[in-house]
């Protein structure tokens, strides 16, 4: 499970990354064909932000648990449920500031 901790950890690095860029208004990260009805960039920036820093800390979670032989199937766990919470976030968002998914 060492190796699957390593990739967690570098993915979260990545999200973690990506998640604070978006945060701070380079919403040109995301296709422009999510934005095309957003009016506030910089809510929608924010917001997304946040919710990729969900992903982040589902898959430093995930990471952490799997560095214990014990507890590789809760980190498992924690990362299908941390992928599921983070979709819900973007859905939100999306649906919040694009008036729908797509």
């Amino acid at each position: 499970m060492l190796a699957y901790s390593i990739i967690m950890f570098l993915i979260a690095v990545l999200f973690t990354g990506l998640g604070i860029a978006i945060y701070r208004g380079k919403t040109d990260l995301i296709h422009d064909y999510h934005q095309t009805k957003v009016t506030d960039k910089a809510a929608y920036g924010k917001a997304f932000g946040k919710s990729m820093l969900v992903f982040a800390l589902t898959f430093l979670l995930s990471a952490i648990l799997g560095l214990i032989e014990a507890l590789v199937i809760p980190a498992v766990v924690v990362l299908i449920v941390g992928l599921v919470i983070g979709i819900g976030c973007i859905i939100a968002v999306q649906r919040k500031y694009n008036q729908g998914i797509f």
